[in-house]
């Protein structure tokens, strides 16, 4: 009989009675049953694990992470545990074409907002993690996490190719108030903020003002394509109390990339991707910005023509070498 540890898979759902199903990889969605040796070691550690409040968070069992998701159901409790990776994946091995790779890579210096959008389960935190672990890994500097649960190995000291050192610390947001725990991350100092995802309208807020206050913020948030992602983080932002204007204009000041991606295929998955990006630098002009500003969200063709310049390997903005 298997083991939990060598069996590969992504998410393990756990019904009421006690059984457990996996992706049969076979079909794009279907599932088989599990039955695997240690399943009752690996079940009590998940019930254990719940703190009686919060139906998401972390376990470690056989030294891997796994990220829980505690649901009631008709008949009783389920659970869906998915298995992160046992170490953040360089984001040169995620599948994303080599020109999308070094630009992202190039924003290492740069200010503002990387948001990282799509449906559940698409990757988005493992590309983001990635992402930021690359730059650490040439850049350095302090590096601020916010995520309930944790889901990828981040925390550590890094030693950076430009001969200094990288420093993580990854934090959950202090009794579930993710815009008081940003706050304090920013009291912090770091370089760079991440954000496990932006669901709350205090937490879009609070990313908005720390994309414009000189600091490099990533953060994914669940939406169909770029344009609601961007329209996702200005109506949260407003359900806040933050004016729809106020919100466009912070965004449209802040915004580096926003990208959305899903997986795509049955037993190999791969990334299809869409992209928009913002000039970098500030103080030139840029068409995306001033839509953006304007609220009319007409960006299709921005999309469209820097996903083609990208392609074609050319550069994104006129003053870009």
């Amino acid at each position: 009989m298997v083991k939990i540890a060598d069996t590969v898979f992504s998410d393990i759902y756990i019904t009421p009675d006690k059984k457990a199903y996996i992706p049969d990889k076979n079909t794009a969605n279907a599932l088989i049953l599990f039955d695997a040796e240690d399943f009752n070691d690996f079940f009590d550690i998940v019930q254990n694990s719940w703190d009686g409040i919060t139906p998401s968070y972390s376990i470690v069992y056989k030294g891997i992470y796994y990220r829980v998701e505690r649901t009631v159901a008709i008949d009783g409790v389920q659970y869906c545990a998915r298995k992160m990776p046992p170490e953040v994946p360089p984001f040169s091995s995620l599948g994303y074409p080599k020109q999308l790779e070094k630009y992202m890579l190039s924003l290492k210096t740069a200010s503002g907002l990387i948001l990282w959008a799509g449906p559940t389960g698409s990757g988005k935190t493992t590309a983001i993690s990635s992402l930021l672990k690359e730059y650490l890994l040439t850049e350095g500097g302090f590096a601020y996490t916010i995520e309930d649960p944790n889901e990828q190995p981040l925390d550590g000291i890094y030693n950076s190719s430009n001969g200094g050192i990288g420093l993580c610390k990854q934090t959950m947001p202090a009794n579930g108030d993710w815009g008081e725990s940003l706050k304090s991350a920013l009291r912090s100092h770091p370089r760079y903020i991440f954000v496990g995802e932006i669901r709350t309208p205090d937490t879009a807020s609070e990313v908005l003002r720390a994309a414009t206050s000189g600091h490099l913020v990533l953060s994914t948030i669940h939406a169909n394509n770029v344009t609601d992602a961007i329209s996702s983080v200005v109506k949260y932002a407003a359900a806040g109390g933050m004016s729809e204007d106020l919100a466009y204009d912070l965004l449209s000041r802040g915004m580096l990339a926003c990208l959305h991606q899903t997986l795509v295929g049955t037993s190999v998955k791969r990334v299809a991707i869409s992209c928009l990006f913002a000039n970098p630098d500030t103080t030139k002009g840029d068409q995306v910005r001033g839509i953006i500003k304007s609220g009319k969200l007409n960006l299709a063709t921005s999309i469209e023509t820097q996903m083609t310049r990208m392609a074609r390997g050319m550069p994104l903005f006129a003053d870009l070498s």
